[in-house]
């Protein structure tokens, strides 16, 4: 049985903002390069036995992966299909807005330009195939962010539509997924 690991980026200012990221390019904050950093050292210490990182190509997630990457010796490699859904006209929104909270129930709209949540999941749901047919002999640590972390929480465990729309991971915590 494989395994696979998930880590969300490091901390952001809209993070401390409360605001929507989604597929708009932030960098992180001090703290996120040290949330990253620590993270690194503590897979490094840890029992992982990660053979790749995967990241997202937005700079939040691949600043994470390369001080990961650092701490490690883990080598990094990017894949697009990591990234951030984009939450068109929602993004840099307050992520606790009444009419977000109510647009994300709405699986199958692009928010004014953005990406529909079953696209997302098409997406990740075909990586994460992928990866579970290597995963006998290699294990990956994907490197993403908050609204990836729902997807692969999804794909792996049953969810309801609240469930789903609620759960999240906090900046550089490490979840552990068995296919």
């Amino acid at each position: 049985m494989g395994r696979l690991y998930f880590t969300r980026h490091g901390q952001t200012i809209w993070n401390v903002e409360n605001k929507i990221c989604g597929a708009t390019d932030i960098a992180l904050t001090e703290l996120g390069h040290k949330q990253a950093e620590e993270l690194g050292r503590l897979i490094k210490n840890g029992d992982y036995h990660i053979d790749t990182i995967l990241y997202s190509p937005l700079i939040r997630a691949s600043e994470t992966a390369r001080h990961i990457s650092e701490q490690t010796g883990i080598p990094m490699m990017e894949e697009p299909r990591l990234k951030e859904q984009n939450f068109g006209c929602y993004e840099g929104t307050a992520r606790n807005g009444a009419e977000f909270q109510i647009a994300k129930a709405h699986f199958i709209d692009h928010y004014n330009g953005g990406e529909t949540m079953l696209h997302l999941c098409q997406r990740i749901y075909n990586l994460l195939d992928e990866l579970k047919e290597k995963s006998d002999k290699h294990t990956y640590l994907l490197v993403a962010h908050n609204g990836i972390a729902r997807v692969i929480q999804s794909y792996f465990h049953d969810m309801t539509n609240e469930a789903y729309a609620a759960f999240g991971i906090r900046n550089c915590e490490i979840k552990e997924y068995e296919f």
